[in-house]
């Protein structure tokens, strides 16, 4: 149609641990996404070129149109291609409000709120190194600490084995230690990373709801919402998960089931700001709250605070201070903050939304020098009777 503004290009950026997606108009207006399957980041570079031999040549405002035809096409769904759809419809919202010179949040129905409550990462492999790094954050800033392990972020490296009582009891006391350092003024978002079976999830959170955590997120691997719902029913503390699901309709079947309490929505996977959304609507129409997953760059965590700006059941924003390259390690700076222009930063547990056009945030253009790209190995810590252990 006349006046229709033309995608011109589709490239994929691997660029260090994270994939970005950069689209071009043919007026020159650049915007760009970012994909949030890490463990399999070329797959979804791969599934973003596919992708472009659909978009390149179509309006590029068309964005629930161009979502439905990349999600419907061919009938095949799965998590390396709901990233790459992901990343390119972040990246088509980008462009439409850069072109309006508006913040994104504008074109969701303006903002709910201006600021973002945020939570830092604590990775470390020792009860003392999580204290004194709970000790760190609290000096920068921090008025919550989420990926904080009471199991802790040990190596692959470690052959893993404790009896049912131990494991249980170590976690317990690990926790208590942590509000003991940190007292009441900071939340605790209690990360088990899908590590325990139901029974063990039941014995351990109930362990610890007098230390009133916020909430236990993925205490059981997420694949099956009704051994979620059976723990939920069991708990005396709110379960968050979420972060591994590629479509909504995963999430309506935890929600249908009363199985979360705090959905864990990944911008980058589960469909971008289109999905992202659908995903808060459900959520609000069951009284639960959003908290956005984003253990990516500052481009997946600007997206989410546009989100974060536009729903009213928002709750608290992760704020990614580790994980560098692949590793459990605290970092003071957001991951990523080298390879963009700007990074929200953290006053009093909070951040501004970004108010710049688009997603307020760009790759710088030697992105790609500063980071080459980088690869998980593929490992998992063994068990001692020779199986494989979720951490």
């Amino acid at each position: 149609m006349p006046g229709e503004r033309k995608i011109a290009s589709v490239v994929a950026l691997h660029i260090g641990q994270f994939m970005f997606c950069r689209i071009e108009t043919d007026d020159c207006i650049v915007g760009y996404g970012e994909a949030g399957i890490w463990g399999h980041i070329k797959t979804a570079g791969t599934a973003i070129e596919r992708f472009a031999e659909y978009l390149i040549g179509k309006d590029a405002s068309a964005i629930e149109h161009h979502w439905n035809t990349m999600h419907r096409f061919s009938y095949f769904q799965g998590m390396a291609i709901n990233a790459a759809i992901s990343a390119i419809d972040i990246a088509l919202w980008d462009i439409k409000a850069r072109a309006l010179g508006v913040p994104i949040y504008e074109l969701l129905g303006g903002a709910c709120r201006t600021k973002a409550r945020v939570y830092c990462h604590i990775y470390e492999r020792t009860i003392d190194k999580v204290l004194e790094e709970c000790k760190v954050k609290m000096d920068a800033g921090f008025t919550a600490f989420g990926h904080i392990n009471p199991f802790l972020d040990e190596g692959h490296d470690q052959v893993y084995f404790k009896t049912h009582i131990k494991k249980m009891r170590d976690a317990i006391s690990n926790v208590e230690k942590m509000r003991g350092v940190v007292g009441e003024n900071v939340d605790l978002l209690i990360e088990l990373h899908r590590r325990l079976t139901p029974a063990e999830a039941v014995t351990f959170s109930n362990g610890i709801a007098h230390t009133h955590p916020l909430f236990v997120e993925d205490p059981i691997r997420p694949e099956n919402p009704d051994a979620m719902a059976r723990v939920a029913d069991r708990l005396a503390v709110p379960i968050a998960t979420g972060e591994r699901f590629g479509t909504i309709y995963e999430f309506q079947a935890l929600l249908a089931r009363n199985a979360v309490e705090y959905v864990r929505v990944d911008l980058a996977l589960c469909g971008g700001i289109t999905g992202a959304k659908k995903v808060a609507a459900i959520a609000e129409a069951h009284q639960v709250q959003v908290v956005p997953h984003n253990p990516l760059s500052p481009i997946g965590l600007s997206a989410c605070l546009h989100l974060a700006a536009s729903i009213p059941n928002f709750a608290i924003q992760e704020y990614s201070t580790g994980f560098e390259a692949g590793v459990f390690t605290s970092i003071s700076k957001h991951l990523g903050s080298d390879i963009v222009d700007y990074v929200p930063p953290v006053h009093d547990g909070f951040v501004n939304i970004p108010s710049g056009p688009g997603l307020g945030v760009k790759l710088l253009d030697n992105a790609s020098e500063l980071r080459p790209p980088l690869v998980q190995p593929m490992e998992m810590r063994p068990h001692k009777d020779g199986f494989i252990v979720d951490q």
